[in-house]
């Protein structure tokens, strides 16, 4: 019951459970239609998506938020510091590219495409349980971002990581450092997702790693 949405970025997850579906963050805008084509071909409307749990304030994890609530009612849900940046359609921290070509891309997107502010219902705080996927326990994890949250289901070993732990080729590694708020932080996270030894990683990048345990990065 949790589905990967793709050919969207970033990773956008769907948790259906009893009482309606969960999407875990929500893609760059306009992908508020491939999500919604996605439920629809597996026989779910609008309505159907009862909460939406955004990771991050980045522009490709809550593009989509806006024109999903307006569809659907969901709740959105994140964490203090990034509901601040995701009610003014900003990011909550200013990302300082290494390289000069990818310095160049950030400031084209900036000016071409910015998320649309949304309401966040609720905010969430360390520990946390959401009555999703059997509990659903909201993990602070600064780094990539400074409010970054992770959320974790203790009794199916899936944890959903956004962008504090990036999948490539079946290999798990940390925030990227060209788009971390802060090194430290970000390894101070990790190593507390590791702690966990999640069996399933969701990541907001990559393909999903089914067989985590072993796989977490050195922090």
């Amino acid at each position: 019951n949790v589905h990967l949405v793709p050919n969207v970025i970033a990773n956008p997850y769907i948790i259906i459970d009893p009482d309606g579906l969960t999407l875990i963050d929500a893609g760059l805008p306009g992908s508020d239609k491939k999500i919604m084509q996605y439920l629809s071909e597996r026989g779910y409307s609008a309505k159907d998506l009862v909460r939406m749990i955004l990771t991050h304030s980045d522009l490709d994890h809550v593009g989509g938020a806006a024109a999903l609530k307006r569809l659907s009612g969901a709740r959105v849900y994140a964490s203090a510091i990034e509901a601040a940046a995701i009610e003014k359609g900003v990011a909550s921290r200013q990302i300082k590219p290494r390289m000069t070509g990818r310095r160049l891309l950030m400031s084209i997107v900036r000016v071409f495409f910015r998320p649309e502010p949304v309401k966040v219902d609720e905010i969430l705080t360390e520990g946390q349980i959401l009555p999703v996927l059997g509990g659903l326990e909201v993990l602070a994890t600064p780094g990539h971002t400074p409010g970054h949250i992770s959320l974790y289901s203790r009794s199916t070993g899936v944890l959903f990581v956004g962008d504090s732990i990036v999948s490539r080729d079946s290999t798990l590694v940390g925030s990227v450092p060209a788009n971390t708020w802060d090194g430290e932080k970000a390894a101070e996270s990790v190593r507390k997702q590791t702690a966990l030894n999640p069996r399933v990683v969701c990541s907001g990048h990559g393909p999903v790693v089914t067989d985590a345990a072993g796989k977490m990065p050195a922090a």
